[in-house]
């Protein structure tokens, strides 16, 4: 008899197989789940950079008259040396060509790579650089939407020679002008997002790897000055964006508490399989 009843209602603690099916789905449940959230959190990122894009038709005028006052604005300070130290550089090729590449490549593959790489090893922490980088790209977007300014290369009568374009195609097919904001040199956020990746890299990265994130901010501001799309004082505005950014996420982050709901669901789901 007993057997029979202990066929047809089992124990509390249910069937084995059950039990591991259950862990399997609870395991894949959460994984589905924040995919699906950081997907929804690109789409909604590359939404509102469209509708800046568009915001920006006709703001050209504008957008050279800013980069004027901040060219005058260097000068006064004596730190417009961005032509001289273009111009220094062309006439050794082979960093031309570098400094070409890595504003190419060193941009949006690293910040990509970067991201999974703190997705997958450092969970927590992804979260934190994450939220510093839409922190920072949210406040860019409102900076360029008020404040439109042409990048150096926009700029010949000041000697500046767009190199990207001159020795490659592939930046411009990439990203085709149509479709970026060309006005959206203040702040730069290809450095403060490469010295965001750098902090990642450089604080939890392993061995030598290490210097990878610290020599990446360098490397890119060098490469935006060489290749004429930024000019010091975006490099220097968009650093300190990205590091008020990232002090804030982590405040932000210390300030939520630790949901346990989830473990607590699980033993539930567990305990009734």
């Amino acid at each position: 008899m007993q057997a029979a009843f202990g066929t047809r209602f089992p124990n509390q603690h249910g069937h084995p197989s059950r039990v591991a099916a259950t862990e399997r789905a609870l395991r894949v449940r959460p994984g589905l789940a924040r995919a699906a959230t950081e997907i929804a959190i690109i789409i909604a990122g590359v939404l509102a950079y469209f509708l800046v894009r568009g915001l920006m038709d006709g703001q050209e005028a504008a957008a050279v008259g800013n980069a004027d006052a901040l060219i005058r604005f260097e000068r006064a300070i004596g730190i417009f040396v961005e032509p001289q130290i273009q111009d220094w550089a062309l006439g050794m090729p082979a960093l031309g060509t570098v400094a070409n590449w890595i504003y190419i490549w060193g941009h949006w593959p690293v910040i990509v790579a970067t991201l999974v790489w703190l997705l997958v090893k450092h969970p927590r922490e992804y979260a934190l650089y994450r939220n510093a980088l839409l922190i920072s790209g949210g406040i860019g977007l409102i900076v360029f939407t008020l404040y439109p300014m042409a990048p150096p290369r926009f700029m010949p009568d000041w000697g500046f020679l767009d190199t990207v374009s001159m020795h490659s195609q592939s930046y411009r097919i990439l990203q085709p002008p149509s479709m970026v904001n060309q006005y959206a040199a203040m702040p730069s956020l290809h450095c403060g997002w490469d010295l965001l990746m750098g902090i990642a890299i450089a604080r939890h990265a392993a061995g030598r790897i290490r210097w990878v994130g610290r020599l990446l901010p360098v490397l890119m501001v060098a490469a935006v000055v060489l290749t004429a799309n930024h000019y010091f004082m975006d490099a220097v505005v968009g650093d300190l964006l990205v590091v008020a950014s990232l002090a804030l996420a982590t405040a932000l982050q210390r300030g939520l508490p630790r949901p346990h709901l989830f473990s607590r669901r699980r033993e539930q789901m567990l305990q009734g399989a």
